[in-house]
């Protein structure tokens, strides 16, 4: 078995504030990348407890680096934080996709919800489907006929993933209160929910379609009010108005997913 690991910093059981995630300091940030290389340690031993020689391959999603990379567990290997583009060394060799530490899409009211970037973007939608980080990356690896089978992170982005992929397993490791505020599962709960259901993710593997429709695909992204769109910026896209772009391609990876 081959499984392909994407994670994020916002998602993890104990983490609901963007100073968590942001501009932290070198003194604090390790405090809050434990927690999330934790989270991604346990998931990678359910995958080892239902196949104990599958390959795993983990991307350090998070902008700024979320993964503390000494600590990566000894039998996966580790995209750390670098330049990177889609599909982000994913291909069709790999068996599924599974997410760890995912938060919900801007809009939800999920614990730090944003998509892609929490200060600048409004919306994505692709084919006029509204997708955040979770769908456009799902839809991604759907068309390399890859599945997406496991999600962890608040119970907002769980359940935007099942509206996606019905059949999904999920670990939700905490309960969103507000956009900066939850409920949580302690680290150690967190991990052995991630690790059991990781394993039930493993299991259904053949049974879960990948998040697929068909191309070519228009992306169209909106801005938040006040930021700054230009042309510059944007070669390629055609403009819709001062706050939106659009681009059409075959290849979804030559779009921002």
């Amino acid at each position: 078995m081959k499984i392909y690991i994407m994670t994020d910093l916002e998602g993890p059981a104990l983490i609901s504030r963007f100073n968590q995630t942001r501009d932290v300091s070198p003194e604090e940030k390790p405090r809050w990348m434990r927690l999330l290389t934790g989270e991604v340690n346990a998931c990678i031993d359910g995958i080892l407890d239902f196949d104990a020689d599958a390959e795993v391959i983990v991307w350090d999603g998070h902008g700024s680096g979320g993964i503390l990379e000494e600590e990566i567990h000894r039998d996966a290997k580790l995209i750390a934080r670098g330049p990177i583009s889609p599909p982000y060394a994913l291909d069709e060799s790999f068996d599924a996709v599974m997410f760890v530490g995912q938060h919900a899409r801007m809009g939800t009211g999920g614990v730090l919800c944003h998509t892609y970037s929490s200060k600048t973007i409004e919306y994505y939608r692709i084919n006029g489907v509204e997708l955040g980080e979770f769908g456009c990356r799902a839809l991604m690896a759907g068309t390399m006929g890859v599945p997406t089978v496991f999600i962890s992170g608040d119970d907002v982005a769980v359940d935007e993933a099942r509206e996606l992929i019905p059949n999904i397993v999920g670990a939700p490791v905490k309960q969103a209160l507000g956009r900066e505020l939850a409920i949580h599962l302690s680290h150690s709960a967190a991990c052995e929910l991630t690790r059991q259901k990781a394993r039930e993710a493993c299991e259904a593997v053949d049974r879960i379609e990948p998040y697929y429709f068909d191309g070519p695909y228009t992306q169209e992204i909106r801005y938040l009010e006040g930021v700054s769109v230009t042309p510059s910026d944007h070669e390629g896209w055609e403009f819709i108005d001062g706050r939106t772009i659009r681009k059409t391609a075959d290849n979804i990876c030559d779009l921002r997913v």
